[in-house]
């Protein structure tokens, strides 16, 4: 898909949206100021700053929708782009989005709720409340229980970080089958990790456990309750935590996009796990939440929450970064709650000042963020929030960008580590040479052969040789400090990673259609991992990628029937690979072939 003839009509959608509001000249010259004055983290040379269309063209962000707070009022809303593209439907300020994680902060003030009505105590064993399930401790948790405190802080030492959704014509799991994880959830079951109260961990299984609880309690539906008790009451009555269904006009919701700008098939996912992931909302709602707990924050009253739950809400949990619901920043003595979120397809961002009456909350319909980040910086400079702006960096390239030749380029590319855990790529996209690291791709901009920077990414690198003339690694340099320098793997025989750094490494080098590089990696995860069957599935799909199908219906056939993890079998595995192939638009015509082999029949609604 093309993406530069999309925003000739996006000025004159955004325009009309602007035409309906009435906003004071003030008010107009400020959103002009945001809208205009777009930077990034970093600017390079001399260049000027963009425009919120021109950076949404930049990220291929199809959609956002935007509310800014001031004098704990809304000031004013405005939405950019296209809730769907191929039907041509403009962005609204009322345009429902579900960029997940942010639906833990509503369903934190409904479990303090409980709370606060004596329905359950916050510091008691969870399994006092729940009937349907318990969760099933074992020696991990070293004899200490759960509270919903340590959930809603993430400091009940749970797993399972978050959870990707289902295709909406496909079988949804049930919660207790997704805390199990039992198909058709994708995700490992619920577990401790570690003893609870160690320590902060965000979980999202732990999220979906207070959602199952509140429904023991309430004896009601969890998006019913949610609405009753806390959605409405607070102001937030276009919000919902229900599934959008058959008689849903899906006119009021906004399409998922990919990254690379791909549709989400079926224009958006569902997910059973609601208060961790789930909420329907628009920004001007959620705001309606944030002006709730900043006033009663102050000293005023909360339409849902008494003032100790409120500051429960709002207070780090032991000592971490998290309160109950919120994440808590400390900027020189100014006072910020936030949460972030993603789901596929979607992100969005709020922060709010505890201390002042501002804050803003973003929606994007794509799940890369960073768009977020640079129109949230120019809100913050604009309105002078406090300790919050910093002036992006300048980086200078001379009279560059140096043109490096392609022999050079060659021999940068490849992967290379650095610090703990972290890994970065230097790869061919788009016929040209990019960076890779964390999920984000970036243009590499030369200052000389060997130097390059990123608009991305701060720091300034420059590869470095041996003796011989071989790459082996780059330097890194933020502001003249100095940190660990990346070094290149140059064979991945002797490396020696954990199973997962393998496994995010071999996967995207497969996603790039580097196969038999992905091969190398897998297969050295298998020799030091052999009973770890995620690798050798994933090895199969490369193969089978590679067009080599003798080489990966052999492994196919060799691990039928076993078990990947409990409750979630080989083919479990191989199911849920083959939608995430489906969902991404990879050529999924050979594994008719694998199904028909190994007699199992293809997911539902794929």
């Amino acid at each position: 898909m093309k993406a530069t003839a999309l925003f000739i009509p996006i000025f004159f959608f955004s325009s009309t949206l602007f035409s309906q509001n009435t906003y004071s000249k003030a008010t107009l010259e400020k959103i002009k100021e945001v809208e205009n004055n777009i930077t990034g983290n970093v600017i390079l040379n001399n260049e000027k700053t963009r425009t919120i269309e021109e950076q949404m063209k930049l990220y291929n962000v199809k959609g956002m929708s935007i509310a800014v707070i001031k004098d704990h009022k809304i000031a004013w809303a405005k939405a950019y782009g296209w809730a769907d593209e191929a039907e041509k439907r403009p962005m609204t300020t009322e345009t429902l989005f579900e960029p997940g994680s942010i639906s833990k902060s509503l369903n934190a003030v409904g479990i303090l709720k409980l709370a606060q009505d004596k329905k359950v105590d916050l510091y008691t064993d969870v399994n006092q409340y729940l009937t349907s399930w318990k969760f099933p401790y074992d020696s991990v948790s070293k004899g200490k229980k759960i509270t919903l405190a340590e959930i809603l802080s993430h400091n009940a030492g749970l797993t399972v970080h978050g959870f990707p959704g289902h295709n909406r014509n496909s079988d949804i799991p049930t919660v207790i089958q997704v805390l199990d994880g039992k198909s058709p959830a994708v995700t490992p079951a619920v577990r401790s990790e570690f003893e609870p109260g160690l320590k902060f961990q965000y979980s999202g299984g732990g999220t979906t456990i207070s959602q199952l609880l509140l429904t023991d309690i309430t004896g009601k539906a969890y998006d019913q309750w949610m609405y009753e008790n806390v959605l409405k009451p607070i102001g937030m009555t276009h919000s919902s935590y229900a599934f959008p269904n058959s008689k849903s006009d899906l006119s009021k919701y906004s399409s998922a996009y990919y990254p690379d700008g791909s549709p989400v098939l079926n224009k958006f996912r569902l997910y059973p796990e609601q208060a961790a992931a789930g909420l329907w909302m628009t920004p001007s709602d959620l705001c309606q939440y944030i002006i709730d707990m900043q006033l009663a924050y102050k000293g005023g009253k909360s339409k849902v929450l008494n003032p100790e739950m409120v500051k429960l809400h709002l207070s780090p949990y032991n000592g971490g970064p998290a309160a109950m619901g919120t994440f808590i920043m400390d900027l020189d003595g100014a006072t910020y709650f936030e949460h972030g979120a993603g789901n596929d397809g979607f992100c969005g961002q709020f922060y709010a000042s505890l201390d002042e009456g501002y804050g803003v909350v973003i929606f994007l319909n794509t799940e890369e963020g960073s768009l977020l980040y640079d129109v949230i910086s120019s809100v913050a400079k604009a309105y002078n929030w406090k300790n919050f702006y910093h002036e992006p960096q300048k980086k200078d390239l001379g009279n560059g960008p140096v043109v490096v030749p392609d022999p050079i380029l060659e021999k940068y590319k490849g992967i290379y580590l650095f610090d703990e855990g972290q890994w970065a790529s230097v790869e061919e996209k788009n016929g040209e040479i990019s960076f890779y690291t964390d999920g984000r791709s970036a243009k590499m901009y030369f200052t000389s052969t060997t130097r390059f920077i990123n608009r991305e990414f701060q720091a300034v690198k420059e590869f470095f040789t041996n003796e011989k003339g071989n790459v082996i690694g780059y330097t890194r340099t933020v502001e003249a400090k100095e940190f660990p320098s990346a070094v290149k793997i140059l064979n991945p025989d002797t490396l020696h990673l954990a199973v997962y750094e393998f496994a995010n490494i071999g996967w995207h080098l497969m996603e790039i259609k580097q196969y038999n590089e992905s091969i190398a990696y897998f297969k050295r995860a298998i020799e030091l991992y052999p009973e770890d069957l995620n690798s050798k599935l994933n090895l199969a799909h490369v193969y089978l990628f590679k067009n080599d199908f003798k080489s990966a219906i052999a492994i196919y056939k060799a691990h039928a029937g076993q078990l990947i993890r409990p409750e979630f079998t080989w083919e479990d595995g191989l199911k849920s690979d083959y939608m995430y192939f489906k969902e991404h638009s990879y050529n999924v015509k050979d594994f008719d072939q694998v199904f028909l082999e190994l007699k199992i029949e293809k997911p539902k609604g794929y």
